[in-house]
């Protein structure tokens, strides 16, 4: 599909998923396909996030406040207009800081974080859609394992399925713009051409609320 055919419709993707869905690397794929801006979310440049892996009560609240402030700026960019592209395509929703402090915080650390995300959020900018990449625990990890970045060698399973109950319960119950939810643990965007023509198709596709795509069996993934 050219950049011509994507619809103009979708001015703003944002695609999201758990740690290890694909989210980035189909964020990328996507926006090459369409000839579209990337924004991606700096997580790397987050000081506190090897110590958070480490340490995960202590660290928590410096590590969520540091992306709060960072996934805010860029919002602000967003806003700006690209002359240059007709598309943009990002890794993550502002939403998806929320998700993270209600896994991560609690008590006094969880009041004051809703009181600044509540300042922020009205500033953010919508996507005109979300794509949401599930998948399972052991996809998930395998993925993980395969990037191999040093601060997640030790990623504790049991963090993982509690992101993944937040997630699901959050985009179960998403209303804010159409949604893609997708069962990534059955697709290889990156190494089957015909999976990803087949999900920008999907993507292209979508209406109002929320939409759900299931690769049929013959398309699934052995790993």
């Amino acid at each position: 599909m050219s950049a011509a055919r994507f619809p103009d419709r979708l001015g703003y993707v944002a695609v999201e998923g758990v740690i290890g869905a694909g989210k980035t690397t189909l964020a990328r794929m996507l926006a090459e396909r369409i000839g579209g801006r990337l924004v991606l979310e700096q997580f790397e440049d987050n000081p506190f996030l090897g110590s958070f892996y480490a340490d995960r009560e202590r660290w928590a609240f410096q590590t969520q406040l540091t992306f709060l402030a960072s996934r805010f700026r860029q919002q602000r960019d967003l806003a700006s207009r690209d002359l240059f592209h007709a598309h943009t395509v990002a890794d993550y929703t502002f939403d998806k800081d929320r998700i993270f402090a209600h896994v991560t915080l609690a008590g006094d650390e969880l009041a004051l974080y809703e009181s600044l995300f509540g300042l922020m959020e009205p500033n953010a900018t919508p996507p005109d859609l979300v794509v949401y990449l599930r998948s399972s625990l052991d996809r998930l990890l395998h993925n993980i394992a395969l990037r191999g970045r040093s601060y997640e060698a030790q990623m504790d399973p049991a963090y993982l399925a509690e992101l993944t109950d937040a997630y699901d319960r959050y985009f179960f119950h998403y209303r804010k713009g159409p949604l893609l939810i997708v069962d990534g643990s059955r697709l290889d965007f990156v190494r089957q051409p015909a999976h990803f023509d087949e999900l920008v198709r999907q993507i292209s596709l979508v209406g109002a609320g929320t939409t759900y795509y299931t690769p049929p069996q013959d398309m699934q993934l052995a790993f």
